[in-house]
């Protein structure tokens, strides 16, 4: 018989039992006394878990706790540190003001107290709410964030929760129930008639929360207004449900139709990047989770992966080398490392700049150019999209050499500048300008458009 090339149907598997669906059970604050491996911890650690799960938002399911956590490895599991509440994740101060509170059983006083130390954990950073919102006619658009000239964000209500949290998450504040502060909107024909009013628009990413967690229906009716659009080059969709239910793509009841909504997209001339989110290599060790990126790359889809450097989770070089070289073994592209964000959770995982530099640095070294596509160490800032390119000395001042990836002005995309060495700076605003200099070269510009 002759050998032929034939190609696997999509919607055929090679692994038939990934198609029998799996039942999605997910755990809230509320039933943490419900999570079996949790019971083997101590009531303290318990009991500090529920506290911070009352101020910072926690969703957990089966699949993660089952297939992603190394109970045994507790409490260093990156996976467990990724999604379990931990004492040290609010300050000392503000985890002793609600555990007070809770001892005392006063619903008012308990909340009270964890309002009061959600709004110190600056729930919009990097000007979400005051200055990334575009307004028509004088009146903000619900739902959609333009900071970037090409790039705009667009938040479905419906998409805004998450098949599991992150306990890093900087859009912690989306979840908490509170709608003054949730970014999200209802409404897609506002989307389409702010694009077309904005020639200088070519990319749509569709985040939350996460937009996967919807159902294919409801995100079809978001992306399909969009193939119109002639102007519109790339759809994105910023997801971790390639990790944290990866049976989304492979045996949710309508994970066919999501795939076949892909493949449309790519036919219709757009581009379709999947804007994957991983922290650890861990994350893609499970046999169904190699087999969602596959199934979504045979859609012509390209993954792109992103994430934080995370102390308690992924602050080596060694993790971080073997996760982009899986990326690239198994056809997704690295894209970024991020630094993480001056919001939520922040002293417990924040990194100092120099040091994740270092990391990064280390972990490039470790792996060959094809696997050196990640950008970082990236600083989401209110000014832009900074990147920390080196630690270097210039006549005699040690100084870090940054640039603007993406600018609130496209101007100072790829333009250099210089910082003093700051050996404990984790955060952009830690920063002065080399040189003697007064101020970055952007300061002044910025203001204006604070004030416009």
């Amino acid at each position: 018989m002759p050998e032929t090339n034939a190609v696997i149907p999509l919607h055929q598997s090679t692994e038939p039992q990934f198609d029998e669906p799996r039942r999605f059970k997910v755990f809230t604050a509320r039933q943490l006394d419900k999570i079996e491996p949790l019971k083997r911890l101590d009531d303290e650690t318990r009991f500090a878990m529920e506290v911070v799960a009352n101020v910072l938002p926690f969703r957990v399911n089966e699949y993660v706790i089952d297939e992603l956590i190394n109970w045994d490895k507790v409490p260093n599991d990156p996976i467990y540190q990724l999604t379990f509440p931990q004492k040290g994740m609010l300050a000392p101060e503000h985890f002793d003001k609600v555990a007070d509170a809770m001892r005392g059983g006063d619903k008012a006083e308990i909340k009270a107290a964890i309002a009061e130390v959600r709004e110190a954990l600056n729930p919009h950073p990097a000007g979400q709410m005051e200055h990334n919102m575009p307004e028509v006619d004088g009146e903000k658009i619900d739902g959609v964030q333009h900071k970037y000239n090409e790039t705009v964000l667009f938040f479905p209500s419906q998409g805004q929760v998450c098949h599991s949290y992150c306990t890093f998450c900087f859009r912690w504040a989306q979840f908490i129930g509170d709608n003054d502060l949730k970014i999200a909107t209802k409404e897609a024909g506002q989307l389409k008639k702010y694009i077309q009013a904005h020639p200088e628009i070519t990319d749509v990413l569709i985040t939350g929360g996460d937009p996967l967690v919807m159902k294919t229906k409801n995100l079809r009716a978001h992306i399909e207004p969009l193939l119109e659009l002639e102007q519109i080059r790339t759809i994105r969709i910023g997801s971790k449900a390639l990790t944290f239910w990866p049976q989304r793509v492979v045996s949710d009841d309508d994970a066919q139709d999501l795939l076949d909504l892909f493949q449309e997209v790519q036919a219709s001339g757009k581009h379709l990047a999947l804007m994957a989110h991983y922290n650890h290599w861990q994350e893609l060790e499970t046999d169904i989770a190699r087999e969602a990126v596959r199934r979504v790359r045979a859609t012509g889809a390209v993954i792109r992966a992103q994430g934080p450097l995370l102390a308690h989770i992924n602050d080596n070089a060694d993790d971080w080398a073997r996760l982009w070289q899986t990326q690239v073994e198994l056809g997704i592209i690295p894209y970024y490392m991020f630094v993480e964000r001056d919001t939520g959770a922040r002293r417990y995982f924040e990194v100092p700049l120099a040091k994740a530099w270092e990391i990064y640095r280390d972990a490039m070294k470790q792996v060959s150019g094809i696997a050196r596509t990640a950008r970082g160490p990236s600083m989401s800032s209110h000014p832009g999209k900074v990147e920390i390119q080196g630690v270097t000395e210039i006549n005699g001042e040690k100084v870090f050499a940054l640039r603007f990836i993406q600018g609130r002005n496209h101007d100072w995309v790829q333009r250099p500048f210089f910082a003093k060495y700051n050996e404990e700076a984790t955060w952009l605003n830690h920063l002065e300008p080399a040189f003697g200099e007064e101020k970055f070269f952007f300061e002044d510009e910025l203001a204006e458009m604070e004030n416009e």
